[in-house]
């Protein structure tokens, strides 16, 4: 089990480092931030000292060595956008976007799992057709219609829900601010949740579904049936238990993907978090904000994985045999 969890280490820092020196490479092509971090009247010399004082004129192996020994120790540079410490930057809002993931996910996987189950143990009922005619919805619909269409619908209509922003949020011990301790907060993160987690939904769903339905039809769940066990231990003690690697795997990526596609939810509903941070850094070609964006992206990705590598042991017996053998 330690080789095993040491293994996943170093394969996950050999992952982070190439994503490291992919983004770091790709954002040098981005733009020059020095033309949008001066006016006009700026002269070419003041332009080629500040660039120096920035380390932009060092070789490209130089700058990211400096910038992979400077995040090691947390450190991600200073914004040109902002003249601000990234680290203190994405402190502001990094928890506004791990708020809306966690709620994402929480509806993804509770609904995705109910509806797969309910789907694929009652496939002719006429409740089933119906969830399985909705999902497509979500599978069809891009994030950014769908989120228009709720605006529409619970913000215009019927006034009910807030189209934008957080809410009202508490400032908690660390500097850590949480809308889900207010009324107005979890109003707010209604509709950006249900948005994110719609597309996630529908895949969960139909992979339990498409699961127990091959589960169902197996010797051993006919030979339970036999020894007349109760349907409810068949279908959850048998069937569902059998269905949870496949699931464990989907629903991992899919959450390491909430955080990656959070950009559009946030753009259309002016969530105050990374991925609109990194909209903006984007168009002023803000380099340290988009290397620091994606090396979290990739560190929560990566963490993600090894969490699901470890529930493979406590979900598949035979994973735990072969280690020992």
């Amino acid at each position: 089990m330690v080789h095993f969890i040491a293994s996943r280490l170093f394969q996950s820092s050999i992952v982070m480092l190439v994503v490291a020196l992919i983004s770091f490479y790709l954002f040098n092509f981005v733009g020059d931030p020095i033309s949008n971090m001066v006016g006009q009247e700026t002269s070419v010399k003041d332009m080629e000292a500040l660039r120096d004082r920035l380390g932009l004129n060092d070789p490209f192996l130089v700058q990211f060595g400096g910038f992979i020994l400077n995040a090691l120790e947390g450190d991600f540079g200073i914004s040109y956008r902002l003249q601000r410490p990234v680290e203190d930057i994405v402190a502001e809002r990094m928890p506004a976007t791990l708020e809306l993931v966690l709620v994402s996910a929480v509806i993804a996987i509770l609904l995705g799992v109910a509806g797969g189950l309910f789907t694929g143990l009652k496939k002719k009922h006429w409740f089933s057709k119906t969830i399985l005619t909705g999902s497509l919805v979500g599978v069809s619909l891009p994030t950014f219609v769908i989120g228009i269409l709720l605006i529409y619908l619970f913000s215009v209509k019927v006034n009910l829900l807030p189209s934008f922003g957080r809410g009202e949020v508490v400032k908690l011990d660390g500097g850590w601010s949480t809308g889900l301790l207010t009324a107005s907060g979890w109003k707010a993160i209604i509709l950006p949740s249900v948005t994110l987690a719609l597309y996630q939904t529908t895949l969960i769903l139909r992979i339990i579904r498409s699961e127990m339905l091959e589960v169902m039809r197996t010797d051993f769940i006919k030979f339970a049936r036999a020894r007349g066990l109760k349907r409810r231990d068949i279908n959850y003690g048998h069937a569902l238990k059998n269905t949870l690697i496949p699931v464990i795997t989907v629903a991992g990526l899919q959450i390491g993907s909430l955080i990656a596609f959070s950009i559009i939810t946030e753009t259309v509903f002016q969530w105050p978090g990374m991925g609109s941070l990194f909209i903006q850094a984007v168009q002023f070609a803000d380099v340290p904000v988009m290397s620091a964006y994606l090396v979290m992206v990739a560190f929560f990705f990566v963490m993600i994985n090894l969490i699901v590598d470890l529930l493979y042991f406590v979900v598949d017996p035979r994973l735990r045999a072969d280690v020992k053998g």
